[in-house]
């Protein structure tokens, strides 16, 4: 099982502002945006202001010319770096597009924001303050809500069938074979680890591209973190609302039933892989109810979305166990 940490700064003696300083001038804050400009008005102007030595870079993710106008616009009033790409490759796509511009500019920390979140200062500092602290570590916050409510805190993969479960409630199964695993909301990597561990996977499009990167940090002899102490705000009304019971898009439905699919595809052994291809319709079933039953009412297209991402995903498992592999999960 893959080694967990949950981090403190608690007592930790603070850098003089000179080294805070010089710790924030490695640091370039990357966004990946898709038709988001007004939550970057919202969210990403406090953060570069409460951190003006680090750089800021946005990946645009092409929605259209008037969104891409607007985003090109704020970075150029903003002293922002600004890529844009000529389509939507997906949210892995647009990261690596992002560090690789943040590499160009000489960085070598790379905070992974959403344009739905904040965070604060000594947040960012208690961050890079465990990066800096061990050479292969990738470090998350806690996120919050704006209520104040947990939305991340650190989450299992069961490996047994696919689900996910609060790592807190670890100790509640202590049997169980499990992978923590770090959200891409708010993530600090290194260049170390961008190095040893390589680019986020593109095949991904949407969603379970950071547990997919979570698993490699791991097998790449890293360690992932929680910093209980750095906060991240998730903006409740930004692109994704944690709130259950709402109906979700079509790319929610069908990324997330999917990539499920796709993960033990590309990393699990086949007695696993086929023990998530039996679970797959009930992982389903639990996607689409994050959308409330309601929906249903109005429209029968989310199943249609769901027998399409099942199709695709099985399609994924059937080549994986038709070759030889060497997959293990040790």
């Amino acid at each position: 099982m893959t080694a967990w940490l949950r981090s403190s700064v608690t007592g930790m003696p603070m850098r003089s502002d000179p080294r805070r300083s010089d710790a924030r001038a490695a640091l370039s804050v990357v966004v990946v945006n898709y038709n988001s400009v007004d939550l970057l008005r919202r969210n990403l102007v406090a953060v570069a202001d409460a951190i003006p030595e680090a750089s800021i870079v946005i990946v645009d993710n092409f929605s259209s010319a008037a969104e891409a106008a607007s985003v090109a616009r704020l970075s150029v009033d903003r002293g922002w770096s600004f890529v844009l790409r000529p389509d939507n490759g997906g949210f892995g796509a647009g990261v690596n597009a992002g560090v690789a511009r943040a590499r160009d500019l000489g960085r070598s920390r790379f905070l992974l924001l959403n344009p739905d979140a904040t965070i604060d200062g000594a947040s960012v500092d208690r961050l890079l303050a465990a990066v800096d602290a061990q050479p292969l570590i990738v470090a998350a916050p806690r996120v919050v809500t704006t209520t104040g409510e947990i939305w991340f805190s650190g989450v299992d993969l069961v490996l047994s069938d696919g689900t996910m479960r609060a790592s807190a409630m670890r100790a509640d199964f202590p049997d169980a074979l499990v992978e923590p695993w770090l959200t891409g909301a708010s993530l600090m990597v290194t260049e170390t680890v961008w190095q040893r561990v390589g680019e986020f996977d593109e095949d991904y499009f949407l969603y379970w591209e950071d547990v997919d990167y979570s698993f490699r940090v791991a097998r790449a002899g890293g360690t992932l973190a929680i910093v209980d102490e750095a906060i991240a705000v998730h903006d409740e009304g930004g692109t994704q609302s944690p709130t259950h019971g709402r109906a979700k898009s079509d790319g929610y439905y069908y990324y997330n039933i999917r990539n499920r699919l796709l993960f033990a595809a590309k990393h699990l052994p086949p007695a696993m892989v086929r023990r998530w291809q039996r679970t797959s319709v009930a992982a389903a079933r639990e996607v689409l109810l994050r959308g409330g039953r309601r929906q249903f009412l109005h429209s029968l297209r989310p199943l249609w979305t769901a027998g399409r991402a099942l199709r695709a995903g099985r399609r994924f498992t059937r080549e994986a166990l038709s070759r030889p592999t060497e997959t293990s999960i040790s």
